[in-house]
């Protein structure tokens, strides 16, 4: 119990000097584009939760969910092809590499011309500007196999699905959760710039609309509640990845 207290007080020390300086300087000095953590805390659920909160924020929560289930899936089974043949990696490595270097926004507005303006180009634009951690990572996790576990496997005939299921997904297991949890901030980016670009709901576009019409504690409640999502989503995942790679945090504890 001491123990995690501990670790909290710790946590939470330079969010709470970071607020109480925020607060005494907003305070002190009042400005329109700058206001207090007070204001915005009185402002918040009343902006989300009173008239917004399946208009906007459960859409948005929506779109995330489904365009990073989208690009987790596949990430992982074309990172899984491509890495399991060592021709059609060589091939295909250096395009992809390309796309991985290119920034993420700026893919808004190509699928916008061939999604056009709705949730589809939504969907697409967080799919693809997620799926690439997810990929790159699950190639270069399946090239970085243990050779003696693969000729281990050979040696006993483990062959086809059994192979890939036994040797292969949980050799690669630590490197794709490592690509998932990459992508997942960045479908939250994405998720924000594809409504902010164009859309007619969605918290990102709230932001927006808030800044055009000089609403700034509002505006900051929207920056606010983003933070809160990226925060319960990080959460969310790391209890999933504690259940997933179970046996190799279990591995890194003894060795340790």
């Amino acid at each position: 119990m001491g123990k995690a207290l501990r670790w909290l007080g710790f946590a939470l020390a330079v969010p709470i000097v970071i607020i109480a300086l925020w607060t005494f300087f907003a305070e002190t000095f009042p400005s329109l584009y700058w206001p207090s953590p007070i204001k915005i805390a009185g402002a918040f659920w009343r902006t989300w939760f009173e008239g917004r909160l399946t208009s906007d924020v459960l859409p948005s929560l929506v779109r995330l969910l489904v365009g990073y289930l989208v690009a987790l899936v596949i990430g992982v089974l074309l990172g899984l092809l491509v890495g399991s043949l060592r021709r059609l990696r060589m091939f295909l490595e250096p395009v992809f590499e390309f796309f991985r270097a290119v920034p993420p926004p700026l893919l808004v507005p190509i699928v916008m011309l061939f999604t056009g303006i709705g949730q589809n180009m939504q969907l697409t634009v967080i799919a693809i500007g997620a799926v690439w951690p997810i990929l790159i990572n699950t190639i270069e996790g399946v090239r970085g196999l243990d050779l003696t576990q693969l000729d281990t496997a050979k040696s006993y005939r483990i062959r086809g699905r059994l192979r890939f299921l036994a040797v292969v997904l949980p050799g690669a297991a630590p490197k794709v959760v490592a690509g998932a949890r990459q992508s997942l901030s960045v479908a939250i980016i994405m998720m924000v710039i594809s409504e902010m670009f164009a859309s007619t709901n969605g918290i990102g576009f709230n932001v927006i609309e808030f800044q055009r019409l000089f609403r700034f504690t509002e505006m900051w409640t929207g920056i606010v509640l983003l933070g809160v999502i990226g925060i319960v989503a990080n959460f969310l995942f790391k209890l999933a990845e504690r259940r997933i790679l179970r046996w190799y945090l279990g591995m890194q504890s003894q060795e340790r």
